[in-house]
C-alpha cells in the first residue's frame, strides 16, 4: 500500500500535467495548419532561407544561356542586349549620370537599383540598361524625363495616382492658396479639418477619425488600438499582404527581427477561421484587398522573376464570401476586423473597398491618394475603440502623437480631394468601371495571343499584374523592351502595372500597340526561346544546384 500511493499520486499528477498541455498541443497544431504552405506563410523560414541563399551571378555566355539554349540563341540574345543598352546610352544620358551619381548617396535608389532583376543577372543590367529615375514634368497620363523622353506613366505613382496626374495637381495648388495664410503652423488645426473629418466618417462609416503622416503609421494606430481595446496580443495578417515596414506587419523577409505577437497565416481558408474561432489572444485579423489579386503571395516584381510560374487571378465573388465569413467571425469572438485601403481606398469606388465588397470592417485606414498628392494616413474607426484612454484608469493611456499630423497643408489639399471625390459629375467615373478596365484586360490578351506571345495580364480594376505562359528565365528582360517602347514602368518592372482612370481607350489603345510591338522585339532577339522541354520546376531545380554549387565551392 505504502509503495501503490507514491505510483498512484505520480500517475494523477501525470495525467493533470497531460490535461493541460494538450489544449496548447492542440492549439498548436491547429495555428500550423493554418499557415500557408509556401515560404511567404512562415516568416521564421523566410529570414532562415534567406540569409542561407549564397551570392553568384553569370558572366559570359551563360548569362545568355544560363536556359541551355544553343550558342546561336545566346549569341543573338547578347546582341539584342547590347544593342539595348546603345539605345538606352543614346536616349537617357543626363537621368542615367544623374541615377548613377544619386544611387552613391540615397540608399533608397541603391536598393531599388540593385533589385530590378533575378540577383544572377543584376550588375550587368546596372551596368548597360540604366534609365533615368529623373523625371522633369507630367501631363495627362504621360511623363516626360529630364532627357525629354516622353512616356505613358504605368507606375500609378505607387498607388497615389487615381484620377490622372492633372488632377493632383490641381489640388496642392488650391491647398497651397488656402493654406498659405496659416502656413505651416503645426499643433492647432485648420478650420477645413472639420469638413474632412465629416467626409470621411461618411465615406467609412464609421465613428471618429486619427491623422497621420503615412500609411505605414496608420496601421501603426490601428493594431495599437485595436491590442489595447481588446487587451489581447496578437495580429492576424495573411501571407503576402503588404500593410507597410512596420515589424509586428512585416515579420519575414525585411525585417531585421523576428515578430512574436503576429499570426501569418493562409487567406480564403477554412482551418484560419477555425484558428480566429478557437484562439483568446487574436486582437484583431488586417485585411489589404489587394490581396485578391493573388492571394496569399508576394506583391510580384521582376526581382524574384526567375521563372514563368507568377499567377494572379482575382474573383471578386469568392473574394466577397471569404470577407463576409471574416466579417462574422470577427464580431462574433470580438476581434477587430481592420481594413487597409492605403493602396485600393477610392480607386475600386467612391467609399473605397468596403462599399465595393459590402463588407463593413471596425477600423480602416487609408492614404495615398487621400491628400491630394501629398503624404498622408488616417485611421476611422468605431468610436470605442478610437479612444486612447480609460475614464476609470486616468494612466492607462494608448498614445500616438506626430510632429507633421493633420499639416495644414496636408488638410486643405485633402479638402480639395475630398470636395471633388463628393460630386456627383466628378463621380461618374466609377460608372462602368469594373467592365472598362475587365474589357481591356480581355482586348490585351486577344491582342497578345493573336501575336503568339507568351503574355498575359491578370487584374483588379486598374491595377495589373503580367503573366508569362512559357517556361523562361529571361522573363525579366520584358521591362527593357517596354521602357524602350515609351511605357513607364516602376522599380517593380512587370510585376505590377497602375493605370489612371483618366486612361482613354485611345490612350489604352496606344499603351496595349506598344506591348504588343515589345513582346515582337523580345521573341525576335530570342530570349523567349523554348526547348518544348523545360518547365518551370525544372528551372527551380536547376535554380537550386547552382546555389548549392556555390555553398559548397563546386
Amino acid at each position: 500500500m505504502e509503495t501503490t500511493l507514491p505510483i498512484l499520486s505520480m500517475s494523477v499528477a501525470a495525467a493533470a500535467s497531460a490535461a493541460a498541455v494538450f489544449p496548447k498541443i492542440k492549439a498548436r497544431v491547429e495555428l500550423s495548419r493554418a499557415k500557408h504552405r509556401s515560404l511567404a506563410g512562415h516568416s521564421k523560414m523566410s529570414r532562415r532561407v534567406a540569409k542561407l541563399l549564397p551570392f553568384y551571378e553569370f558572366e559570359g555566355d551563360k548569362y545568355f544561356g544560363c536556359d541551355g539554349a544553343p550558342a546561336n540563341i545566346v549569341a543573338q540574345r547578347k546582341d539584342a542586349f547590347f544593342r539595348l543598352a546603345a539605345l538606352y546610352a543614346e536616349r537617357y544620358p543626363r537621368g542615367r549620370a544623374m541615377t548613377k551619381e544619386a544611387a552613391e548617396t540615397i540608399s533608397d535608389l541603391n536598393f531599388t537599383e540593385s533589385y530590378r532583376v533575378p540577383f544572377q543577372f543584376s550588375r550587368l543590367v546596372r551596368e548597360h540598361l540604366g534609365t533615368s529615375t529623373f523625371m522633369e514634368s507630367s501631363s495627362g497620363v504621360t511623363v516626360t524625363d529630364v532627357d525629354g523622353n516622353t512616356s505613358y506613366d504605368l507606375t500609378g505613382s505607387y498607388g497615389v495616382n487615381i484620377f490622372g496626374n492633372d488632377f493632383y495637381k490641381e489640388c496642392i495648388e488650391g491647398s497651397e492658396k488656402r493654406a498659405h495664410a496659416l502656413g505651416p503652423v503645426l499643433g492647432p488645426y485648420h478650420p477645413v479639418i472639420l469638413e474632412n473629418v465629416q467626409r470621411l466618417c461618411q465615406i467609412s462609416g464609421l465613428d471618429e477619425v486619427s491623422f497621420h503622416m503615412s500609411g505605414t503609421e496608420a496601421v501603426m494606430q490601428a493594431v495599437r488600438l485595436a491590442r489595447y481595446h481588446t487587451k489581447r496580443t496578437h495580429l492576424v495578417r495573411f501571407a503576402g499582404a503588404y500593410h507597410g515596414w512596420w515589424g509586428d506587419v512585416q515579420p519575414g523577409v525585411g525585417n531585421p527581427i523576428p515578430a512574436h505577437e503576429t499570426y501569418t497565416l493562409s487567406e480564403m481558408s477554412e482551418k484560419t477561421l477555425h484558428v480566429l474561432k478557437t484562439r483568446k489572444d487574436i486582437a484583431c485579423v488586417l485585411v489589404n484587398p489587394l490581396q485578391g489579386l493573388h492571394p496569399n503571395s508576394n506583391a510580384p516584381g521582376d526581382s524574384s522573376l526567375v521563372d514563368s510560374s507568377r499567377g494572379g487571378n482575382f474573383d471578386r465573388a469568392a473574394y466577397t464570401e471569404w470577407l463576409k465569413k471574416l466579417r462574422e467571425i470577427c464580431t462574433e469572438r470580438g476581434i477587430v476586423l481592420i481594413f487597409d485601403e492605403v493602396f485600393v481606398g477610392f480607386r475600386l469606388a467612391a467609399g473605397g473597398a468596403q462599399e465595393y465588397f459590402g463588407v463593413k470592417a471596425d477600423m480602416v485606414t487609408y492614404g495615398k491618394s487621400l491628400a491630394g498628392g501629398l503624404p498622408v494616413g488616417v485611421v476611422c474607426g468605431r468610436r470605442e475603440l478610437m479612444r486612447r484612454f480609460r475614464d476609470d484608469r486616468p494612466a492607462d493611456i494608448c498614445f500616438a502623437r506626430g510632429t507633421f499630423n493633420s499639416h495644414p497643408y496636408v488638410m486643405t489639399a485633402m479638402d480639395e480631394f475630398l470636395s471633388r471625390l463628393a460630386s456627383p459629375n466628378f463621380r461618374a467615373v466609377y460608372d462602368g468601371l469594373e467592365e472598362t478596365w475587365n474589357g481591356r484586360v480581355n482586348k490585351l490578351n486577344q491582342m497578345m495571343e493573336s501575336a503568339d506571345l507568351p503574355v498575359r495580364f491578370a487584374n483588379f480594376s486598374s491595377i495589373w499584374t503580367v503573366k508569362y505562359t512559357t517556361p523562361s528565365r529571361y522573363n525579366w528582360m520584358l521591362q527593357y523592351y517596354l521602357r524602350a517602347e515609351g511605357l513607364a514602368l516602376s522599380w517593380v518592372g512587370t510585376g505590377r502595372l497602375i493605370f489612371s482612370l483618366n486612361y482613354t481607350d485611345a490612350d489604352f489603345t496606344e499603351v496595349a500597340e506598344r506591348f504588343v510591338r515589345a513582346g515582337e522585339k523580345m521573341k525576335a532577339d530570342g530570349f523567349w526561346w523554348h526547348d518544348g522541354v523545360l518547365t518551370n520546376k525544372q528551372i527551380k531545380r536547376q535554380i537550386l544546384k547552382e546555389m548549392l554549387a556555390k555553398r559548397f565551392g563546386r
